[in-house]
Parts: structure tokens; C-alpha cells; sequence
């Protein structure tokens, strides 16, 4: 019984940061969210015995593609306060169905019967009959993931694109 107390505050740490990501008005803080929602990805990975999945959720999502979003951040323009509550306005009116939604597929996901996964033990088994055969539900979380991060950079475009606003990239040179 321990050990699923410790997946639920897992997954209740993964639907918590996947909401502050979803909802939160400051881009920074949602990548902030966005990574934790990652971590906490990696660590369902290792718990269910998935290292190769976990290693590329913690290297990739966690890492690379948070950088990519500062790194994309940090090309837009700053945030005002007005544009921010204007922002948080807009989503919470937009997504008010997402916590409701998630209760019930978490809810639904702890009723269903699901077979247990199979363990990897041997040393000699190659990576790729592994992911192909054995964890084809890791790789679907996977591409669910990256296909989130994609979707994430194009609503940060096409916010920026509907406002009007270019990227500031003006800077006084300093005179020596």
C-alpha cells in the first residue's frame, strides 16, 4: 500500500504542475510548470521499470525542450501586468473544463483493470525490440509529449502574431 501512496502524490504532483503550466498567465512560470509536469513524467517512467523512456523524458522534455521555450521566451516581447491578467482572464475562460476533465480520465485510468507491464532483465536484449514489442506505451507517451511541447511554441507564436507584436530586439550600443 506504500508504494501507491507514492505513485498518487506522483501523479497528483504531475496533474498540479501540468495545470500551473496550462493556466499560468507568465510564460516563464508555465515552462517552470511545464518541466516539473516532465519530472514527474520521468519519474512514472523509472517506477514502472521504463529507465530508457525515463532517461529520454528527463534529458529531452525536461531539458532541451524547456531550454528551446526560454530560448523562445526570451526572443518575445516583455509581458506588461495588463497583458498578464488579460492573459490568465482568457485561459481560465478557455480551459475551465481541463480540471474536471483530467479527475475524470485519472479516475477512469485507476478503475481499469490493466495488465501489468513486463520487466526488462536481461542485459543482452536489443534497445530496439524493447521499445518496439515490449514498451510501445512508453514511445506513445513520448510523441504525446513532444507533440505537447510542439503545440505549446505555436500558441506562444500565434499569441504574439494576434497581438501585433514583433520581437524587440532594439538595443542602445554602448558608446566607449
Amino acid at each position: 500500500m506504500r508504494e501507491h501512496i507514492l505513485d498518487i502524490v506522483i501523479i497528483a504532483c504531475l496533474v498540479a504542475s501540468a495545470l500551473w503550466a496550462v493556466f499560468s498567465a507568465h510564460r516563464l512560470r508555465a515552462v517552470v510548470g511545464l518541466a516539473a509536469a516532465s519530472i514527474c513524467v520521468t519519474l512514472i517512467l523509472f517506477r514502472l521499470g521504463a529507465p530508457l523512456a525515463g532517461g529520454f523524458e528527463l534529458s529531452v522534455c525536461a531539458g532541451l525542450i524547456s531550454a528551446v521555450f526560454i530560448a523562445t521566451i526570451s526572443l518575445s516581447d516583455l509581458e506588461t501586468p495588463e497583458s498578464v491578467r488579460a492573459a490568465r482572464k482568457e485561459r481560465l475562460k478557455r480551459y475551465w473544463y481541463l480540471p474536471p476533465l483530467l479527475l475524470g480520465v485519472g479516475v477512469a485510468i485507476m478503475q481499469m483493470d490493466l495488465p501489468p507491464v513486463p520487466a526488462v532483465t536481461t542485459t543482452d536484449v536489443d534497445v530496439r525490440q524493447v521499445l518496439w514489442s515490449q514498451r510501445r506505451l512508453d514511445l506513445f507517451g513520448q510523441i504525446a509529449v513532444l507533440l505537447a511541447g510542439a503545440f505549446g511554441v505555436v500558441l506562444l507564436f500565434k499569441r504574439n502574431s494576434k497581438s501585433g507584436a514583433e520581437p524587440s530586439h532594439t538595443e542602445e550600443p554602448q558608446k566607449s
